[in-house]
């Protein structure tokens, strides 16, 4: 993953609330799974190991995050661990059969967590942090994001 979209994702994380914080998690997942499918089209076999691993600990934090209070989390849960085990093949087998596997099924609940958070009208995760504002201003065809840091009271205090 290079580093503006590692910076494009802490910019997102930093703003989003908690149904958005899950989609941004699968976005990350599959950004992972990209780097995975073309490390190995370049014959690169041990960075499709490392997006791979980075992949299933991406895949073990949306397990993590599962609230099994509700009766959908159980059925989540069972396919996550589906998923994780067709990542894992990809380690031990060499081939991406168990990457399109995973992806496939990744990509539907993808769907549905995109739609439920659309319904989510809480308040952002994080407090105290950079307000991000975008606009078309002094680029000629592109989004320029500005940060605007007016607040001097944010962060940590000892």
């Amino acid at each position: 993953m290079d580093d503006k979209k590692k910076q494009d994702f802490t910019r997102r994380l930093s703003q989003c609330n908690s149904g958005e914080m899950i989609v941004i998690i699968y976005d990350i997942l599959f950004a992972h799974m990209e780097d995975a499918r073309s490390a190995y089209e370049k014959n690169r076999h041990e960075d499709v190991k490392t997006s791979i691993r980075r992949a299933l600990k991406t895949l073990d934090e949306l397990t993590g995050s599962l609230n099994f209070s509700y009766d959908i989390s159980g059925n989540l849960f069972s396919l996550y661990v589906f998923c994780k085990n067709e990542l894992s093949k990809v380690l031990y087998e060499n081939r991406l059969d168990g990457l399109a596997e995973a992806e496939k099924i990744l990509r539907r609940l993808y769907g549905s967590f995109v739609e439920a958070a659309k319904q989510d009208t809480s308040g952002p995760l994080m407090q105290n942090t950079q307000q991000v504002y975008a606009g078309m201003t002094y680029a000629r065809g592109e989004l320029n994001e500005s940060y605007m840091d007016m607040d001097n009271q944010r962060g940590f205090f000892v």
